[in-house]
């Protein structure tokens, strides 16, 4: 269920033409005449001076037609190559699919409602549209795991008695190319092309508009990139700085931003509780990745390929992939073992409804999107919100029919407690969007539905919400059960007190247990 949820209904509704006959020449016009004020520039400086871009090493230029197969144009990843498991190819299962968190996005069929759409149901009107996504393919983080991973081997390598054969061979001359944490050529190209087909969907929603819409990303280099690519394509590349004001809060430590909540919730970045769902992950590495462990070892004398590594290693077909667009650590596993770390990467313990600070976290987001919705200004403080960006009518508008938020995967999955395939739920490039309709369409909205990734998903789980066949919940319910649900979350206990943590069989929507 969508458990910390969201929620949306704005009285903006599609401009009718003057002119609707048949043969009738339509033509929309945007910016808005007169919408530029130079007035309001200052509020939104550019990445150079807000600063706090975090780790931004580049890494080795991609020559995938070097070695790799040819480029694929199917599914989701062009232009990639499709990599295969130890199985052998198999058109039936995509390894991209099962890289949890780092798989690239794709479209889901459905949450649950096999009848539901992603259009707009029959009859009924789109009245504003709200987006939250996460920034495309990246390198991975700075020091981590896959970066140690490669220094032990290249250390092994110059000694005497290391010796890969077989399926791991390649090791024997293999360099790391990988940067860290910026986006990777395809990362850009994925959200280029989100916001094409983004314009493609919802881009009749601009004739609302009378002054220059504001988006919002945070100071991070990878989720700047990704808001400016997404600019780019949903407005024209040559004119997209001058069509929208691109708001970009710090991401660091003790700012408040509900696109990085983590940065103000301690609790989240302490071991015991922050870390908690790596700790469940360790224990289901060392059995899915056992047979693994049996089957590779042999092929590499000199080097322990422990459980950790092994892990490693399938990282790094994920990263190499969306990096150079191909990876040998690809194929050295089964099927069965790409499953098994896409459970490895769920987020239930570590950003779902199985941590106690999950909710917490995405409370701040839930409390500027009823904002939006009901057009109250915030007057509570008591979570990740800003108040000096949330209470001005500048930096944080109430009256857009275009919302566009660029966050982490983390925060998608704290406020998205839905079907726990962490790859349908937080891929790169994912993309949360409330719809607000009317239903029958006319100009006051009456309803609300989210899709996750091309999937409707449904809101029984929200009070109020009925079951409805195309996951459409009524408005005023909608909003009455997010003020329920922010009345139920303990922001400071929750990111604050000290506690351990806490029988994970007790958590079940991302609370401390009452």
């Amino acid at each position: 269920m969508l458990a910390t949820v969201l929620l949306l209904a704005l009285p903006f509704c599609v401009a009718e033409s003057a002119s609707s006959y048949a043969g009738s020449t339509v033509a929309d016009s945007y910016p808005p005449p007169g919408a530029t004020n130079t007035a309001v520039d200052a509020y939104f400086p550019d990445a150079s001076q807000v600063g706090y871009a975090g780790p931004t090493p580049t890494g080795a230029e991609p020559a995938a037609i070097v070695t790799a197969v040819p480029f694929s144009k199917v599914e989701n990843i062009f232009p990639l190559s499709r990599p295969n498991s130890a199985d052998g190819a198999d058109s039936t299962f995509n390894v991209t699919r099962h890289w949890g968190n780092l798989s690239p996005m794709y479209s889901v069929e459905s949450f649950g409602l096999p009848n539901a759409s992603p259009i707009i149901p029959e009859g009924c009107g789109l009245n504003a549209v709200h987006l939250l996504m996460r920034h495309g393919a990246r390198y991975p983080t700075s020091d981590g795991g896959i970066a140690h991973f490669a220094a032990d081997i290249h250390a092994a390598a110059v000694k005497e008695g290391f010796n890969a054969t077989a399926d791991l061979k390649f090791l024997a001359t293999w360099t790391y190319k990988l940067g860290a944490e910026i986006l990777t050529p395809f990362g850009r190209e994925s959200l280029f092309s989100n916001g094409v087909a983004f314009r493609y969907r919802y881009g009749q929603l601009l004739n609302g508009f009378t002054d220059l819409p504001v988006f919002r990303t945070t100071s991070e280099d990878r989720m700047v990139d990704s808001a400016l690519n997404f600019a780019a394509g949903f407005f024209d590349v040559r004119t997209y700085e001058t069509d929208y004001h691109q708001e970009i809060i710090i991401e660091e430590n003790n700012f408040n931003n509900t696109l990085a909540p983590y940065d103000v919730c301690p609790n989240e970045n302490s071991v015991d509780i922050g870390y908690f769902g790596g700790t469940q992950a360790s224990k289901w590495a060392n059995i899915y990745l056992e047979d693994a462990q049996t089957r590779l070892q042999p092929m590499l004398q000199g080097f322990n390929l422990t459980i950790s590594r092994l892990v490693y290693m399938q990282q790094l077909c994920a990263y190499e992939t969306v990096a150079l667009g191909y990876s040998k650590f690809c194929d050295l596993f089964t099927e069965e073992e790409w499953e098994g770390f896409e459970y490895y990467n769920e987020f239930w313990y570590s950003c779902g409804p199985g941590n106690p600070t999950s909710a917490a976290q995405g409370l701040g987001y839930v409390q500027e999107l009823v904002s939006r919705l009901t057009h109250t200004p915030i007057n509570v403080w008591n979570s990740s919100t800003n108040s000096t960006l949330d209470s001005s009518n500048i930096t944080f508008p109430l009256n857009q029919p275009i919302y566009v938020d660029a966050t982490h995967d983390v925060v998608i999955s704290n406020i998205s407690h839905q079907s726990y395939i962490s790859s349908q739920i937080a891929p790169f490039a994912s993309q949360l969007v409330a719809q607000v309709i009317s239903c029958p369409a006319s100009e006051e909205p009456t309803h609300i539905r989210f899709l996750l990734n091309d999937g409707v998903v449904p809101l029984t789980g929200i009070h109020g919400c009925m079951e409805d066949s195309n996951g459409l919940c009524a408005l005023p319910s909608f909003i009455s059960g997010m003020h329920e649900r922010i009345g139920e979350i303990n922001y400071a206990h929750d990111c604050f007190a000290n506690y351990t943590m806490p029988d994970p069989d007790n958590i079940i929507d991302g609370r401390y247990p009452s």
